[in-house]
């Protein structure tokens, strides 16, 4: 009875992809520059394999890694959240979700204004989510009028003090812009709440009541057939947004790395067979990756690394555990942005002989593919498994 684990650590890239050129990538190196600048170890990932994937500064391959190792190629376009985790439960996308990098048309502010009863929105500009309650936040609370922003990404973020919009009805006003105005052409990826609080000059968002409203994805997926098929699915962190609420026997919403590592565990102890877990652990991105703190990235890291000991203890022989990343987000370059690279993978099936090169993976859908055939299921979907090579 067969359990897997798949943890995506959130924008952790180890090199830029052929294409990254396309996305203004092609310096892109998260993982490489994060070890040359910080020199960082991470001695459990090096034993997994991490270093036997390509050179990296600080983190040494091995002779006989625990983990069979690769790289994963985003087949999609893009370089976000929802394509990255979308192309890992088997669901591709030849073009982008839309992006404003001139901010959003007259068109659809005004029908969201109109629509949640407010005269104007604040910003509607590609902004650092920081920056943004910074010089926009006291008007905001003079104005009542929201902060309206985006980025790189295909994003619709909304961002309000929880003293003049309670977080409630912050998420009302998301829940329609997904609804009613972020539709057809201008579907985006995500519409995400910000909320934030504090005073003038001491504003801080409150990262834990974020919530992300996705659009629902396409059939069949990973977990909708793992569902068909008997499979007990559980998500950890933001996935469950990413998906929508859909596809997910149970699902725990996590505010930190910490807390998600901490729930991870717990439900490897609770030992259910027959079952699929998908973790996001987001800290790397959300707090480091977009802030360009590269010796935060560096701790970050070293904190999933003290994890992973218990983490492989708690598998059961026959167990399969996946390590990766859904896209990069190089903190030394000079972009906040998520950035175009290739994502490690690190696969461990408890009991199985020392790991194995898995080379260059054309898409992150071998890994659905890999947990279909490991639970015994047809693959329908995209990918090429490479079950029998771990």
């Amino acid at each position: 009875m067969p359990r897997t684990f798949l943890v995506i650590i959130d924008g952790l890239g180890v090199g830029a992809q052929e294409d990254a050129h396309e996305y203004g990538d092609e310096q892109a190196d998260t993982l490489g520059n994060v070890s040359r600048i910080t020199n960082v170890e991470l001695p459990y990932f090096e034993k997994l394999g991490m270093g036997n994937i390509r050179e990296f500064h600080s983190i040494k391959p091995l002779s006989e890694p625990l983990a069979s190792y690769g790289k994963m190629r985003m087949a999609s376009a893009g370089k976000d959240s929802t394509t990255g985790h979308w192309e890992f439960a088997g669901i591709h996308f030849e073009r982008p979700f839309p992006t404003y990098p001139k901010g959003f048309p007259d068109e659809i502010i005004s029908k969201f204004c109109s629509g949640i009863g407010v005269k104007d929105a604040l910003c509607n500009l590609p902004y650092s989510g920081t920056k943004v309650i910074e010089d926009y936040g006291e008007e905001h609370m003079c104005t009542g009028n929201p902060i309206v922003y985006t980025s790189a990404d295909s994003v619709f973020q909304v961002a309000c003090h929880d003293d003049i919009t309670p977080v409630k009805k912050l998420y009302e006003w998301c829940e329609y812009a997904r609804e009613q105005v972020m539709v057809h052409e201008h579907g985006v990826g995500r519409v995400i709440a910000r909320p934030f609080h504090g005073k003038p000059g001491a504003f801080e968002r409150l990262s834990d009541q974020r919530h992300d409203f996705s659009l629902k994805p396409p059939v069949p997926n990973l977990m909708s057939e793992l569902l068909e098929n008997g499979i007990r699915t559980y998500s950890i962190g933001k996935i469950i947004d990413l998906f929508a609420d859909t596809g997910f026997t149970q699902f725990r919403r996590t505010k930190s790395n910490t807390e998600g590592i901490s729930q991870l565990l717990s439900l490897m102890s609770a030992k259910i067979e027959n079952s699929f877990t998908f973790v996001n652990l987001i800290d790397t991105d959300q707090i480091y990756g977009h802030r360009q703190d590269t010796e935060g990235f560096a701790k970050c890291l070293q904190e999933i690394d003290r994890a992973l000991p218990e983490m492989v203890r708690k598998l059961e022989d026959g167990d399969l555990m996946i390590l990766s990343g859904d896209h990069g987000n190089d903190p030394a370059d000079d972009s906040t942005d998520h950035t175009r690279e290739f994502v490690p993978v690190l696969a461990l099936k408890k009991g199985a002989e020392p790991g194995k090169n898995l080379g260059i993976r054309a898409t992150f859908s071998d890994v659905p593919a890999t947990i279909l055939e490991f639970h015994g299921i047809d693959n329908r979907l995209k990918g090429k498994s490479f079950f029998k090579r771990l």
